[in-house]
């Protein structure tokens, strides 16, 4: 699971069908307090929290996770958004977002 803001958009032509209807979005993990990138995008399922660009979210990067928010144990993922962040504390620190 990380942190990280959503820096665009995926489209297909074709996809899976268990991913009708779903967006597709690139996710840049940050450090929650500086916003610092930390390490490449990576390409994520919104699960229904109505991400988009500039949103910071909470990723699950792990299949079996994912396949269970979505209620489908074919779909082919492994990562995906369960939430949109508003704060983060940390060590007595606290960084809003929205």
């Amino acid at each position: 699971m990380f942190i990280g803001e959503v820096v665009g958009n995926v489209w297909g032509q074709y996809k899976h069908p268990s991913l009708d209807n779903k967006r597709l979005l690139l996710v840049q993990p940050i450090d929650p307090l500086t916003e610092k990138k930390l390490g490449d995008p990576v390409m994520a399922v919104d699960g229904d929290v109505q991400s988009g660009p500039g949103s910071i979210v909470l990723v699950i990067d792990e299949g079996s996770s994912a396949r269970q928010i979505l209620g489908d144990d074919k779909a082919p993922v492994r990562t995906i958004i369960c939430g949109v962040i508003d704060s983060v504390c940390l060590q007595g620190k606290e960084k809003r977002y929205a």
